[in-house]
């Protein structure tokens, strides 16, 4: 039997653990043993992942290295729980369980969970969660969009993980505006004057031509292209119609806070010039 593979295996962490129960929950593998009444057992998945991560065999008996990725696989599963995707319990009425399992380490799917692993994809192998990678991914910017920016962008990660993807989207467009205030009061040098401009008649396509005036036009239809796909969605999720908002356009809006971010970010001196 191999010991020496899991002994120098670094812990995951709890995104990375987030994102291989995911993996294990759309293709579960039953050769680890039995997972009794639940949907999931998470000594299945604990060692399915030494079997990829560190190169152990099934038939491998590595229970004692269970404990040190327990308390992340645990925290994962919470989250899928706490995200409507997991409960604990046994599948259905007078199916087997187990003291362990019923300790917190069974659970089972809800019909919520079923459809979020069909309309996810495999998105969830890279995407991080809050309060994670991503998260600080928007968060690093903070002091150059400042405190609004930051309140917006997390009420966007903390909306997509509560399946509140209107909300999410509205979040995102807001954030966008944090942004574009940010670049333009550093443009004029006057917060005054850019609010006084922003919250006039037209205000918003008034502070827009401001800041593309002086712009090359490769720069000033990459800036106008960002600042009207997140436009679109925080107008969208204010109108009163049905819109049919989804996992999808919650997850592009996201994707294009980020960049738009990264871009306004790298190109500060340009824009604010």
């Amino acid at each position: 039997m191999r010991h020496d593979a899991p002994q120098n295996l670094d812990p995951p962490t709890e995104e990375d653990a987030f994102s291989f129960l995911a993996r294990f929950l759309r293709n579960p593998i039953n050769h680890f043993g039995s997972s009794y009444g639940y949907d999931i057992y998470l000594t299945q998945v604990f060692h399915g992942y030494f079997v990829e991560m560190a190169g152990v065999t099934p038939s491998d008996s590595i229970s004692n290295q269970f404990s040190k990725i327990a308390p992340q696989f645990l925290a994962a599963a919470w989250e899928m729980c706490r995200r409507g995707i997991l409960r604990p319990g046994v599948v259905n009425y007078n199916r087997q369980s187990t003291d362990e399992g019923h300790a917190g380490f069974g659970f089972s799917i809800t019909p919520a969970g079923h459809r979020w692993l069909k309309e996810a994809g495999d998105r969830y192998d890279y995407v991080p969660i809050e309060p994670g990678r991503f998260s600080s991914l928007l968060a690093a910017y903070e002091s150059r969009f400042g405190s609004g920016y930051l309140e917006r962008s997390q009420e966007a990660i903390r909306c997509y993980g509560a399946h509140s993807y209107l909300a999410c989207c509205a979040m995102c467009g807001a954030a966008a505006e944090s942004i574009f205030l940010a670049v333009a009061i550093a443009k004029a040098g006057d917060s005054a004057k850019i609010e006084k401009m922003y919250l006039g008649s037209g205000g918003r396509g008034r502070v827009e031509k401001f800041l593309v005036g002086s712009l090359t036009p490769a720069v000033a239809d990459e800036f106008k292209g960002y600042v009207s796909l997140l436009k679109y969605w925080r107008d969208s999720a204010a109108h009163g119609m049905k819109i049919g908002i989804r996992d999808a356009e919650a997850y592009t809006a996201l994707a294009i806070l980020l960049r738009f971010a990264q871009f306004t970010n790298d190109r500060w001196a340009e824009l604010s010039k």
